[in-house]
């Protein structure tokens, strides 16, 4: 009998096949085309189309030690450095930079959708000036209120249907409902068995450590609309119920303490990230970036909710809510933010949440400068002193009986 294949080995199998469908389907001449993260999938995917991300790709190319290469080579072509280093890395392939690290087809339209920040619509513009390409763009208008207002569903829903008329235009694709249906099924199964995996971090000791959401986050990203993401998800999520049970974890070290890691990794320093951490014993325990890809839907209408309440597109109270809430429920005793140069959107109102999570929580919060993708933003001496700076206030905290609220 074979021995089975392990989760992350399968969940690596579904990405690769992404980019070779791809591949696959430039060379029979079909179109391909580039999407941004919460572009809504199942669009394309109803559609039958070939799709890869510009930011999958350039998180890989970053955590394998390229992006520098590619961001100073997109700096030559004018684009400043104070830009997304994933963008900067998109548009230096774009415009013919080679990237072994992760090579795509070049796109024959791109989607995008401004529920991450509005740099991806410039982005994007270019990427299609640069190969006089089509843009479907769907604007997601940022929430000044916890609720999604129903003129605002009624708003993206349209966009919907206006970027199925188009793409139905372009590719001369038909749209079928009942395929739609299928996808729908399929990107909701693979969600719930995402956001399962992730909520096993709330046991304690945790059955897992939060980088290991960032290296499987690629799936959720690249393929959500998939059944063979949803099955590997769903193996991930029963491995981790048996490493409770067995009293395992993919964390081998101390568990002292448990964190809150908050935002992007930096992805070309993932060691160096990782490193301190190991040694003071702090499992992280709590990331919203992973779990911000789960989106969940019962409808049509439901959906356009969904992709409205990306990390960066929602008020200050609900990131805030959201973010303590995962605290609590996982039981953290620190929190560390990355504050992340190349996403403004994200880092800007961190220090209103650090004084709030403060007020909130109880717990020490301490922050650190990096970048996701361009490594010449991060300094490894100053994250390991604030690594240690939060160790020792948590041993602070606990010697006085406060392990959070």
């Amino acid at each position: 009998m074979s021995e089975k294949i392990p989760a992350k080995q399968r969940l690596r199998d579904v990405v690769d096949s992404v980019y070779r469908a791809a591949w696959e389907a430039k060379e029979r001449g079909e179109p391909v085309g580039w999407s941004s993260s919460k572009f809504p999938a199942e669009i394309p995917e109803t559609l039958g189309l070939a799709v890869t991300y510009p930011e999958n790709q350039a998180a890989g190319i970053a955590a394998k030690h390229g992006g520098q290469r590619l961001c100073e080579y997109a700096e030559g072509l004018g684009y400043s450095n104070d830009i997304c280093g994933y963008a900067r890395i998109s548009l230096a392939y774009a415009a013919g930079a080679e990237a072994d690290e992760r090579p795509m087809p070049q796109p024959d339209f791109v989607l995008c959708c401004n529920n991450i920040c509005n740099c991806m619509i410039k982005w994007y513009e270019a990427i299609a000036r640069m190969h006089n390409i089509p843009l479907i763009m769907i604007d997601v208008p940022y929430n000044n209120t916890v609720d999604v207002p129903e003129a605002r569903v009624a708003y993206v829903r349209a966009q919907f249907e206006d970027a199925i008329a188009q793409l139905e235009e372009l590719t001369g694709r038909t749209w079928s409902n009942e395929r739609f249906k299928e996808v729908c099924a399929n990107a909701n199964r693979s969600a719930s068995a995402w956001l399962k995996a992730c909520g096993y971090c709330s046991v304690k000791p945790s059955p897992l450590n939060g980088f290991d959401l960032f290296n499987h986050m690629a799936d959720i990203v690249t393929a959500r609309c998939k059944p063979e993401t949803a099955e590997a998800f769903e193996q991930l999520a029963a491995e981790y119920e048996e490493g409770v049970a067995k009293g395992e974890s993919t964390w081998h070290y101390d568990e002292n303490y448990r964190i809150m890691f908050e935002g992007i990794p930096c992805w070309p320093e993932l060691q160096a990230l990782f490193k301190p951490l190991k040694d003071s014993g702090a499992n992280t325990v709590a990331v919203v970036y992973a779990p911000a890809f789960g989106f969940q839907y019962t409808d049509v209408d439901d959906m356009a909710r969904a992709y409205c309440r990306a990390p960066n597109s929602v008020c200050i109270e609900a990131g805030t809510a959201w973010r303590a809430d995962l605290c609590k429920e996982n039981q953290v005793d620190g929190i560390l933010v990355h504050y992340n140069r190349s996403c403004k959107p994200w880092s800007g109102y961190m220090l209103e949440m650090e004084r709030r999570w403060h007020d909130q929580l109880g717990v020490p919060v301490v922050g650190f400068d990096g970048d996701q993708a361009d490594p010449r933003n991060f300094s490894e001496a100053q994250y390991q002193t604030r690594v240690q700076g939060l160790a020792e206030l948590m041993a602070a905290n606990k010697a006085a009986g406060g392990q959070g609220k």
